[in-house]
């Protein structure tokens, strides 16, 4: 349980990697602020790691607001006394389009839930971490920021900027023991990607050709990438900072 003891808040804690790292860091020992926009799907989670004997609370934000961010910390400090860990999940996806007829609009919302959403969770739980001395904070960002794929460059391109506060809060939390590091995912096997598969003409050979791209064989499960997430959460990577990990089955070396 690498894990034990810390308290960790999860936003974007839907369908998929989300939930899957709610109830993978509350199994490896963590009490957990599970937070989404909606109300129910969080608090669905949260009834689960109790029924399995763990700890969390369900915290309703959304990261557009800032009032919902700082509430959120709040919350996390009432129920549990502490913030040791943060993960910036949280995440607007535009609509498929070329940057070259891309809605502005969609562009912007998207810097404004996967960047500056991630910036203002972290100016939340900054003070505490501060206070405590120790802290990791974790920003989930995507492939599509090393490999560019056509349709992508709106989410793509606020995924970036959430990796470039990752390398320059690094450095400016310096001496705080406060770290921050990115996890890069690609194609995740999960309720997501299959209710795509199964809304598109030969989802299934569609798939399997994917998974013969993917240099460790398959496409690697939400469940299974979540655990990247926790090493980078724990002590085991307390001397890790400013990193990128690539956490997509070596598809970002793959041609």
């Amino acid at each position: 349980m690498i894990l034990k003891g810390k308290v960790v808040i999860i936003t974007g804690a839907g369908p998929g990697m989300g939930q899957a790292m709610c109830r993978g860091a509350a199994a490896e020992g963590a009490k957990v602020a599970v937070s989404a926009r909606s109300a129910d799907a969080i608090a669905a989670i949260v009834a689960d790691i109790k029924a399995a004997g763990g700890e969390a609370i369900a915290v309703p934000t959304d990261v557009s607001d800032t009032s919902q961010c700082q509430r959120l910390a709040q919350a996390t400090l009432k129920a549990f006394g502490r913030i040791d860990g943060l993960v910036n999940s949280a995440y607007f996806h535009p609509p498929w389009a070329s940057l070259e007829t891309a809605a502005i609009d969609d562009v912007a919302k998207a810097f404004d839930v996967n960047a500056l959403g991630g910036l203002r969770m972290a100016q939340a739980v900054l003070p505490q971490m501060r206070k405590q001395g120790a802290g990791s904070i974790v920003n989930i960002s995507t492939l599509a920021t090393r490999k560019p794929m056509p349709g992508e460059g709106g989410y793509a391109m606020a995924k970036a900027a959430l990796a470039q506060m990752t390398r320059h809060m690094a450095i400016e939390t310096a001496g705080s023991g406060v770290r921050f590091n990115t996890a890069l995912m690609g194609w995740m096997d999960g309720v997501p990607l299959n209710s795509f598969y199964d809304s598109i003409p030969d989802g299934a050979k569609v798939k399997a050709q994917r998974a013969s791209e993917v240099p460790i064989g398959h496409i690697p499960p939400d469940r299974d990438c979540a655990k990247a997430v926790y090493f980078l959460l724990s002590d085991y990577a307390s001397e890790v900072t400013g990193a990128a990990l690539d956490v997509n089955g070596g598809d970002w070396v793959a041609p």
